[in-house]
């Protein structure tokens, strides 16, 4: 390694090139290799050859149906390095994907506008600023100017939405992360840079939420309740608010609290939603 480089994750796994110079490869066979991640490059490694390719020449395939049909679907993760797709499979962590992208944001300068929104209301005095992102442990880690960071949980991200604004001069993409803040507000948090980087926080946070999500199917009642908390409705008024007796309210609690939607804070079940919840109650009012 170069001298200031730093190692993420050293792991065995398997490789194989799905399409090389442009040409899919639906018979090529998997190689064993060590995998490196550091903050600059994806080094495989076998016994006869060895492979370091610098994270500016890769990029996540997010189409899938350009690789040939019988590598789509798998637990490997497409890389795509110029005309070429690599398939990695690192069976010893638990998303390669995830780790490849805090590898390639890992002290990367990308631009930051927080808060973008609290509680769904646009804050207009709020500004464009760079800062160097981190993802430690399980921890967004934003520094900012004059010593300042931002810094909140990845598991708090209830949505992410893209979109295209005019950012510092130039086009570009922005990534809008919603999550609480300290005093448990709703607040969105948008990030841009170059497309490397918007791909990168998209997928490292889209990736985060979907592991998250057990596909639960709300009932009537439950999305209610969920859509009264995201409004701000206190979990002692929901049954006020809904119109269900209070006993019927406590049963929704638990069945949302075995689902992981809402965080329980007092024994007597009083709740508040978190990430996933706050993700459940966005779709059930956007199918509204």
């Amino acid at each position: 390694m170069s001298e200031g480089e730093q190692k993420l994750v050293d792991t065995s796994g398997d490789y194989l090139y799905a399409i090389k110079s442009g040409e899919p490869l639906a018979d090529a066979s998997w190689r064993s290799c060590r995998i490196v991640l550091t903050d600059k490059r994806l080094v495989l490694s076998t016994n006869s050859n060895k492979q370091a390719i610098p994270h500016s020449k890769i990029r996540l395939l997010k189409d899938e149906t350009t690789l040939p049909e019988t590598y789509q679907d798998g637990r490997a993760t497409p890389l795509r390095i110029g005309s070429n797709v690599i398939l990695v499979d690192a069976q010893q962590v638990d998303s390669f994907e995830i780790e490849f992208c805090r590898a390639a944001l890992h002290d990367e300068v990308i631009l930051t506008k927080h808060p973008a929104k609290v509680g769904g209301v646009v804050q207009d005095d709020a500004s464009w600023s760079k800062a160097k992102f981190r993802l430690n442990g399980d921890r967004i880690s934003l520094r900012l100017p004059e010593n300042q960071t931002l810094s909140f949980p990845i598991e708090d991200v209830g949505t992410i939405e893209t979109a295209q604004q005019h950012v510092m001069g130039e086009e570009r993409t922005i990534v809008e992360a919603e999550h609480t803040d300290e005093d448990d507000r709703s607040v969105e948090t948008h990030l841009s840079g170059t497309d490397r980087h918007t791909e990168a926080l998209d997928s490292l946070l889209t990736t985060t939420i979907e592991q998250r999500e057990d596909e639960y199917e709300l009932s009537e009642v439950e999305s209610q309740v969920l859509m009264a908390l995201y409004s701000g409705v206190s979990p002692f008024e929901i049954a006020d608010f809904v119109g269900i007796p209070v006993d019927e309210v406590e049963e929704v609690y638990q069945t949302l609290l075995e689902a992981g939607a809402v965080d329980k804070i007092r024994t007597r079940t009083e709740v508040s939603l978190n990430a996933h919840g706050r993700n459940l109650a966005s779709e059930a009012m956007n199918e509204r």
